[in-house]
């Protein structure tokens, strides 16, 4: 699957039915269903098929970009597998202000110092806090279910959410850039982290606040953005081959 998604979709036959993998960089402002719903939109008109399944393996806020792995036809059975695969993050923390919902989303509620923070600081943080398996309680405004209700609709009625902690494994933090009060990293983590959920603590145990202002995956697993589809550009080749009336 691997070598297979690596070749340009121009170059490539598919047989989406059977079952196909596709590398897609979603762009910002779109949530990982749009994705979805903007290919299988276009596959019902080529292969005719109205109920014909298209899922991804795992989801992205609206506000990140980057791969998703989208499967097609029997294909779809196989996202289980891809869903428990590392994953690797770049992106932008924002020091100063805190957001409810850990990123910039929604508006900021708290403003703290900065002044006090130094690249050593927040690198010995790093190291001592965010570093191997950590317990991380993942954003109220976030896709978990409690009470077999999503935590993002009770936080926005503006009930209380009560979400336990989970452990995860960071198994790379590196912070790239520091011109504060914006820090890029790189981190690469296992299935269920939420970044979102380093850049709040990262702020708070650095005696301040933070929020993450930009996120990018670049790798799930063995699967890297470098080889990925554009999405605009591949959806603009399935109308082509629409129009076209192609046989695939």
């Amino acid at each position: 699957m691997t070598e297979h998604a690596q070749l340009p979709y121009t170059e490539r036959t598919f047989d989406f039915i059977a079952g196909e993998l596709l590398l897609i960089d979603k762009p910002k402002g779109w949530t990982s269903f749009d994705v979805v719903n903007r290919i299988r939109y276009r596959l019902r008109k080529i292969t005719g098929i109205k109920k014909i399944k298209v899922g991804h393996s795992g989801t992205l806020d609206p506000m990140a970009t980057g791969l998703l792995l989208i499967a097609t036809g029997k294909f779809t059975k196989k996202l289980t597998e891809l869903t428990g695969l590392p994953k690797v993050y770049t992106g932008t923390i924002c020091f100063g202000e805190s957001t409810p919902s850990y990123d910039a989303e929604t508006e900021a509620d708290h403003q703290y110092p900065t002044e006090h923070i130094t690249e050593d600081l927040l690198q010995s943080l790093v190291q001592e806090q965010f570093f191997g398996e950590i317990d991380q309680k993942p954003p109220i405004f976030s896709a978990i279910k409690v009470g077999g209700k999503r935590a993002y609709k009770s936080a926005r009625a503006g009930q209380v959410v009560e979400i336990p902690m989970r452990r995860v494994q960071v198994s790379q933090f590196d912070l790239t850039r520091f011109e504060l009060p914006l820090v890029d990293f790189e981190v690469a983590c296992s299935k269920g982290t939420y970044i979102r959920s380093l850049a709040h603590d990262l702020g708070q145990a650095a005696d301040s606040g933070a929020h993450l202002c930009a996120l990018r995956r670049t790798k799930i697993g063995d699967f890297d953005i470098a080889t990925a589809y554009n999405c605009d550009a591949f959806a603009a080749w399935l109308d082509g081959v629409i129009a076209k009336d192609y046989s695939l």
